[in-house]
């Protein structure tokens, strides 16, 4: 035999003698050992099929939470969604409702402005029997756009209790405006 040959037999013969003692060993080991399985108290009361069906349960009903969870998230995602739509139809819609208001305060205020320089372009007694079948509030309210020489001309030539009226309107327009 070569020296490796001879290193290997002895090697085997080692191991060998190592699981020989380990396997005459191992039956006094078996005998010592407590008797009482180191397994939980609930285990020991139910059967292994018993723990099955318990565990095969359980793991149904975390799949059923799991399906809502996923289904309400889905219902979540889909609702952000058209909030977000609706918020964004709801912010166009505010843009053209601003953009129209803004029109037609422009367009009233030049229908203002236009007749009131009718008004002012008029000969003082004619605009006077304009103003003398308007309503006090209503004849006000062109008297105080006008430049004052063409409105104390119109006053002039209305009827004294219906220019006293409209005065009192254009006197008292302002009076419980904040002083602060």
């Amino acid at each position: 035999m070569t020296r490796r040959g001879a290193l290997h037999v002895i090697i085997a013969l080692l191991l060998a003698s190592g699981v020989i003692r380990l396997g005459a060993n191992t039956g006094a080991a078996f005998a010592n050992e407590d008797p009482t399985p180191s397994v939980p108290e609930v285990c020991e009361a139910d059967s292994p099929p018993a723990l099955l069906e318990a565990l095969d349960a359980r793991e149904a009903r975390i799949e059923e939470r799991e399906l809502r969870l996923v289904d309400r998230m889905q219902a979540l995602r889909v609702a952000e969604v058209e909030i977000e739509t609706r918020l964004q139809e709801l912010t166009a819609a505010e843009e053209r409702l601003s953009a129209t208001i803004t029109r037609v305060e422009t367009a009233s205020e030049e229908d203002l402005v236009r007749l009131v320089a009718v008004y002012e372009n008029m000969k003082p007694g004619d605009a006077a029997a304009l103003f003398q079948t308007m309503a006090p509030e209503f004849a006000a309210g062109f008297i105080a756009r006008m430049a004052p020489e063409s409105a104390a001309a119109i006053l002039t030539g209305l009827e004294p209790e219906t220019a006293y009226s409209i005065s009192a309107i254009l006197a008292g327009r302002n009076a419980n405006a904040p002083t602060e």
